[in-house]
């Protein structure tokens, strides 16, 4: 707390609200308090974010930014839908947290809506992305086990390069990049590598021990890594020919991103699971699922798995809520459109720094070269637009959805002032 007397801090916010104490701190103070209590394993913009609207975010200054990194896809409908909203406030005064030792009706209707959203049979609720695909790596390795019949602990899970499935001890081990792992040793055995886009290495990497193909349809956090048209299909024929389940993290580019509903979407790559997260809890709260077919799903029984928080029904309605709007406004086509604008934006601007627009829909990355990516990224910062680097000297563009043309328009028009200012 900010005061000496802890107990006077305590006392104050019981008397004045959380609200009223947190609004007391400048902009400065957040970041030095962040600074010395927080562990370091953040980098943060310089930009204390203290009330956002739509596409736009606000300092303590009143600084206006539009907000490009829209939480890593996570605010796909804007800051604060209004009907998100409204659906909380409404769930906030029935019911907010049971254990999954009893039902709920706000449960039972977001396993029905996300099944029927992902074309799937069931769903296992969870919190995080990484939960997500953690309940996906347990559900394939059963399976492997009582379906497949792979002798006991001999199961494989082929990933790719590059890859980024989250950050639990098991994802990192599986990692490629050499920070995300380095130190956090020892690692999980059962997972083999091959370069994303290349179908034909993944076909000579199946043994009779492969359980399942893991992978991103887009590599998000590798830098906006779109594969090669028709691999997408080409993996789903290998997993079908070769008894291997088909795993895709959408977590990132799920949920209308892309420009459909799911990346997979763009080629006839229906998967056996699929991940999903971040957009799902309507840019107000950790939900995510593992959701599937039947046959792989059903392998899970009482004891095998669980989450204290997962499919609580104050998160189940507010997924509930997010599909509908997502289906409703068109959320996919507005991407698809406004995805479109925004590439070919950049593109027009004619720059010899930027190297090559890519992506799908509104997950877009702007890789630059011969400029200094720390000072452009200040630069955007100048210019109010709030992105960050990736890997491979790429900037990732991925803001809410509900972005307007005009707001692209200004997007652009930043960006590039930014790069001319830089060069």
């Amino acid at each position: 707390m900010l005061e000496q007397d802890t107990q006077t801090a305590w006392a104050r916010i019981v008397r004045d609200g959380v609200r009223s104490y947190v609004e007391g701190l400048s902009d400065q103070e957040s970041e030095s308090v962040a600074e010395r209590y927080g562990t370091h394993n953040y980098h943060p913009l310089p930009v204390n974010v203290v009330r956002a609207e739509g596409v736009r975010v606000y300092d303590g200054d009143g600084n206006e930014f539009l907000d490009c990194i829209g939480c890593y896809s996570a605010v796909a409908h804007g800051h604060l839908s209004p009907f998100i909203i409204d659906t909380v406030r409404e769930q906030l005064e029935k019911v907010t947290l049971v254990s999954r030792a009893v039902y709920s009706s706000e449960l039972a209707v977001f396993l029905k809506a996300i099944c029927d959203y992902a074309g799937m049979d069931m769903a296992c609720p969870m919190n995080t992305g990484a939960e997500a695909i953690e309940t996906c790596i347990k559900l394939a390795r059963k399976w492997g086990y009582v379906k497949k019949g792979v002798p006991k602990d001999r199961a494989e899970i082929i990933v790719a390069d590059g890859n980024f499935h989250g950050r639990t001890t098991t994802i990192v081990g599986f990692s490629s990049e050499p920070q995300y792992k380095d130190l956090f040793g020892p690692y999980g055995p059962g997972f083999v590598s091959a370069p994303f886009g290349d179908a034909s290495a993944i076909a000579r990497l199946v043994t009779p021990y492969t359980v399942g193909v893991l992978m991103e349809p887009i590599q998000a956090e590798g830098g906006i890594i779109v594969p090669p048209e028709g691999f997408l299909a080409e993996v789903r024929r290998i997993c079908t020919d070769r008894q291997v389940l088909l795993i895709w993290d959408e977590i990132q580019t799920g949920f209308c991103r892309t420009g459909k509903r799911f990346a997979w979407q763009h080629e006839d790559a229906e998967p056996d699971m699929v991940a999903v997260g971040k957009p799902l809890g309507g840019g107000l709260f950790p939900v995510s699922a593992a959701v599937g077919k039947r046959d792989v799903m059903d392998v899970f029984v009482p004891g095998d798995h669980g989450s204290t928080f997962g499919g609580n029904p104050l998160g189940a309605v507010i997924a509930i809520a997010a599909l509908a709007e997502m289906e409703v406004e068109d959320l996919a086509g507005k991407s698809d459109r406004m995805g479109r604008l925004m590439r070919e934006g950049f593109e027009g601007l004619g720059l010899p720094q930027i190297k090559e627009v890519r992506g799908k829909g509104l997950l877009i990355g702007l890789e630059v070269q011969d400029v200094d990516g720390a000072r452009l990224t200040q630069a955007f910062l100048d210019e109010r637009v709030l992105t960050k680097e990736t890997r491979h000297h790429t900037f990732r563009f991925a803001p809410p959805l509900t972005i307007s043309e005009a707001e692209v328009a200004d997007v652009v028009a930043r960006v590039g002032r930014a790069i001319r200012n830089v060069a």
